[in-house]
Order: C-alpha cells, then sequence, then structure tokens
C-alpha cells in the first residue's frame, strides 16, 4: 500500500521558515557600489578602483583601477610607482582583502597578550 506524500508545502519546511534560515552575507558591498576600493589579491599584489559590480563569488569589477607596484630591492614593499589598468575584472578566488580607500586605519592587535 502507497503511503499518501503531502506536496502543498516544500520538503525543507514552511516559507515561513525558509525566511528565518536565510544567510546573511558576511561582506555587503552593495554599500561600496560607485565607491573607492582598495583589494588585495594573492600573490601580494594591491590595486584600487571604483567598483562597479561583484557576484556571490567575490569577483568584481573596478574601473579606473591603479594597481600598485612592488619595490624592485624589497618585494614585500610598496613603492611609490602606480599603473593605471582601466576597467578590471578581479577573480574572486584571487581577493585576499577589500576595504574602503578611505576611512580605513590600522588598528592594535587584540590577540597579543601584554607582557
Amino acid at each position: 500500500m502507497a503511503s499518501k506524500v503531502d506536496k502543498s508545502t516544500p520538503a525543507t519546511g514552511s516559507p515561513a521558515d525558509l525566511k528565518e534560515k536565510k544567510k546573511e552575507r558576511i561582506l555587503d558591498l552593495s554599500r561600496y557600489m560607485d565607491k573607492l576600493i582598495r583589494v588585495k589579491f594573492t600573490g601580494g599584489r594591491e590595486a584600487a578602483g571604483i567598483l562597479k559590480g561583484y557576484d556571490p563569488l567575490l569577483n568584481i569589477v573596478l574601473d579606473n583601477t591603479v594597481e600598485y607596484l612592488r619595490d624592485s630591492e624589497d618585494s614585500f614593499k610598496l613603492s611609490e610607482d602606480t599603473r593605471q589598468l582601466g576597467l578590471v575584472v578581479c577573480r574572486g578566488t584571487a581577493v585576499v582583502l577589500i576595504c574602503p580607500a578611505d576611512g580605513m586605519e590600522a588598528i592594535p592587535n587584540p590577540f597579543i597578550q601584554p607582557e
């Protein structure tokens, strides 16, 4: 004998349950649309540009992009030299850090124990 299956509600729960389970994004890039942001990539490259678009995988589109070049003597330091790149599509898997270009400040590490 076959059992009856109720198809009126989805298997995941009621629509009210789905609204409660909706995931929040950790990084809301919509706040930075059409604003200047700075991006650091794996491998040490850094660039700044105006955020024109993004997707859930963190692929981003930057306009008027400027790349900050590394010092030829010390590859861990940025030099004063820059390079104009224009419109750039940045792959999300290479993005390490995204921050607004204005209003950024360094804070002390809260996990360091005082001696």
